[in-house]
C-alpha cells in the first residue's frame, strides 16, 4: 500500500465526538513507552504525525489520522504505567473501553508489545479484554532493533505460547521496528486487505438494507 497522505484530524475526549463512522478505522494501543507514535509515523512515512514523547501517559485523547483520504488510523492512549490520578486513570478506561465497544467502523486494533521483554500480565489481561468483548485485534511486537534477534523471537514466542493458554486460534502478528521500518509492508499490506473486505462487506450490507426497503 502506498501512503500518499497523512493528516491530523481531531482529537476526541469521548467516541461521540470522533469524526463520521464512514470510513474504516484502526486502533493502535499499548502500554505506555511501548514506541506507538513512532510506529504510526513510520507506518505512514512522516515523522512528525504523531507526537513522540519519553514522557508516559503524553497520549491523554482518541486522536484520529486520515490517511490517503479513504481510511483512519486512531492514536489511543496507553494502558498502565502512566503517573497519573485514580480519578484520571478511570476516566481514560472508561473513554477507551466505550471507544473500543461502540465505534462501529472500527476494523481492527493493534495491541503493542515491547519485543524486549518476556510477556507482561498486563498485556495479557487487555487482548483476554478484548477477546472477551469480541474485537478484532493484532498484535504488533515493536522495538526489535534494541535487542538481539534470538531474545525477540524467544520473547514473541513466549507472548504466544502464553496467549495459546486461553486462545484457540492466535491473531495475526508483526514483528516492527520504527527505526529500520521492519514490518511496515506488511502491516500496511494487512490494513489494505481488512479494508477491501470491510468496504465489501458494508456494500453488500446495504443492498440488503434496500432490498428490505424495496418489498
Amino acid at each position: 500500500m502506498q501512503i500518499n497522505t497523512a493528516e491530523y484530524v481531531i482529537s476526541s475526549p469521548d467516541y461521540t465526538k470522533c469524526p463520521a463512522t464512514d470510513r474504516p478505522e484502526y486502533a493502535f494501543i499499548g502500554r505506555s513507552n511501548v514506541g506507538k507514535s513512532s510506529l504510526i509515523n513510520m507506518l505512514t512515512n512522516n515523522q512528525k504525525l504523531a507526537k513522540t514523547s519519553g514522557t508516559p501517559g503524553k497520549t491523554q485523547l482518541i486522536n484520529h489520522f486520515i490517511i490517503n483520504k479513504s481510511w483512519y488510523i486512531v492514536d489511543l492512549p496507553g494502558y498502565g504505567f502512566a503517573k497519573v490520578s485514580q480519578r484520571d486513570r478511570r476516566r481514560w478506561e472508561q473513554m477507551i473501553e466505550n471507544y473500543l465497544r461502540k465505534r462501529e467502523n472500527l476494523v481492527n486494533v493493534f495491541v503493542l508489545i515491547d519485543s524486549r521483554h518476556k510477556p507482561q500480565k498486563l498485556d495479557l489481561d487487555f487482548v483476554n479484554q478484548l477477546g472477551k468483548w469480541e474485537i478484532p485485534f493484532s498484535l504488533v511486537f515493536t522495538k526489535s532493533d534494541k535487542e538481539n534477534q534470538s531474545t525477540v523471537a524467544a520473547n514473541v514466542k513466549a507472548f504466544l505460547d502464553e496467549m495459546r493458554k486461553e486462545w484457540e486460534f492466535l491473531p495475526a502478528h508483526f514483528v516492527s521496528s520504527a527505526i529500520k521500518k521492519q514490518g511496515r509492508d506488511k502491516v500496511l499490506a494487512f490494513i489494505r486487505d481488512s479494508s477491501e473486505r470491510y468496504r465489501e462487506e458494508m456494500k453488500n450490507k446495504e443492498a440488503q438494507d434496500d432490498k428490505g426497503v424495496n418489498k
